[in-house]
């Protein structure tokens, strides 16, 4: 693997490296995503590498831990309650990482975000909501960037392929001299796969922030609800998620909503604000599922828009909402090994340049995107935050993958034998 060895762990705001007794602990190791990503680690971290398993019950944790590869049987249990301040705090400071896949992130993520920020501890999570990355930005940013504390939302299929993918298209704009980026859409081409449980409780835990608060609304459905700084964005005025079918004009694709839009399109423009807008003036940027080019991509498109809408009113609906639950996977279920293996995804991002030609990058992998792929993303984040410290130039804060991590994650998803190419069209 790239980057250091577990010697070579992150730095306080100082520069100094922390002394702690572990360098990445797992949170949420006993549940669906959390044991898939303690068995990602005990195959692919280093020899030597300090790492415990934290959850509410030492007896599922010593479960967990029987189960996996060889290396990973000798790590740690850890009791930690997500929900309980002090035992966050106090995980925090023996770690140099924690990764959690505790969710919903709303309802448990920001007593462990506020405890590593305060103790420059380095964080990932998986959360795909928007509202908690809004309030782990309110609470942490500030703390986070003194104490040089690395806080990465969204590391995995929520939102890194569409991150690291406009990443490339300004990293090929800028090295052959097309200045900025101009109108960039992320299409998904190709997807299989199934749904965990912890996926459908986030987004239902974001349905109900709405219905108690309708201030959340105004949050959800701005654009620029996670950019560093509103008051210098540039004028990107008419800058909206897709919500419509339509026909996509690079590729004569009919197009459809994409149900992870909301949040990768805010994290991937949280990228370009934390960055200094290096994107480009023009830079205004979309998602949608792409489908055929005739009667039959039309007719699949707006079937997926009625699929979307019939969902999201079944989750809200007061009526039909336990209906909807029965229906869904429950958070600790997830689909089966052989679902698992057969997934798949690919995403194609096309965007335009200042000096008029046009670039295209694929993201694309093997294995369920919502579990296989995301657990590879994942693991490989933490490790990058663990283990290449002295290959990030980010300091800290609230982050994203592009801009925490950049090239060493890359290079290290590449390894892992994921596809991120970028060239000219």
């Amino acid at each position: 693997m790239p980057g250091g060895g577990p010697d070579s762990g992150p730095d306080r705001g100082d520069g100094s490296v922390t002394d702690r007794e572990y360098d990445l602990v797992l949170l949420g190791a006993t549940g669906f995503v959390g044991r898939l990503v303690a068995a990602y680690l005990a195959r692919n971290a280093p020899t030597g590498m300090r790492v415990a398993l934290a959850g509410r019950s030492r007896e599922r944790l010593e479960r967990v831990r029987s189960e996996l590869p060889p290396a990973g049987r000798e790590w740690p249990p850890v009791v930690c309650d997500a929900t309980d301040v002090a035992q966050v705090s106090a995980l925090a400071r023996t770690t140099r990482v924690v990764a959690t896949t505790v969710g919903p992130y709303a309802r448990y993520g920001l007593p462990l975000v506020r405890a590593c920020a305060e103790d420059g501890t380095h964080y990932a999570d998986l959360s795909g909501e928007v509202l908690f990355v809004r309030d782990a930005i309110d609470a942490a940013h500030e703390t986070a960037v003194r104490t040089g504390a690395r806080v990465v939302n969204a590391c995995g299929f929520d939102s890194i392929p569409s991150d690291l993918g406009v990443l490339l298209l300004h990293q090929e704009a800028e090295r052959l001299g097309l200045g900025g980026l101009g109108d960039t859409t992320l299409l998904v081409t190709r997807l299989s796969g199934g749904i965990n449980g912890g996926t459908v409780d986030s987004m239902r835990s974001q349905i109900e922030a709405l219905e108690t608060d309708p201030e959340q609304r105004r949050v959800l459905f701005d654009p620029f609800a996670l950019t560093a700084d509103r008051e210098t964005e540039p004028d990107r005025s008419g800058q909206r998620d897709v919500r419509h079918v339509f026909r996509d004009a690079a590729t004569g694709r009919w197009t459809a909503p994409w149900v992870m839009a909301p949040l990768n399109s805010r994290i991937v423009r949280r990228s370009d604000s934390l960055l200094g807008h290096v994107y480009g003036p023009g830079f205004r940027y979309r998602e949608a599922v792409g489908f055929g080019r005739g009667t039959r991509g039309r007719f699949e498109a707006y079937a997926l828009a009625a699929a979307l809408g019939t969902t999201f009113a079944a989750m809200s609906n007061p009526g039909t909402h336990r209906l909807a639950d029965r229906l869904l996977p429950s958070p600790g279920e997830g689909p089966g090994e052989q679902v698992r293996d057969q997934g798949y995804f690919r995403f194609e991002l096309r965007s335009a340049t200042a000096a008029g030609r046009r670039l295209r990058a694929v993201v694309s992998a093997s294995g369920d995107p919502g579990n296989v792929a995301t657990v590879r993303m994942f693991g490989e984040s933490a490790l990058c935050l663990a283990l290449d410290g002295d290959r990030l130039s980010s300091g800290g804060g609230v982050l994203t993958p592009a801009v925490a991590m950049g090239d060493a994650l890359l290079e290290r998803l590449r390894i892992a034998g994921m596809t991120l190419t970028v060239g000219t069209e």
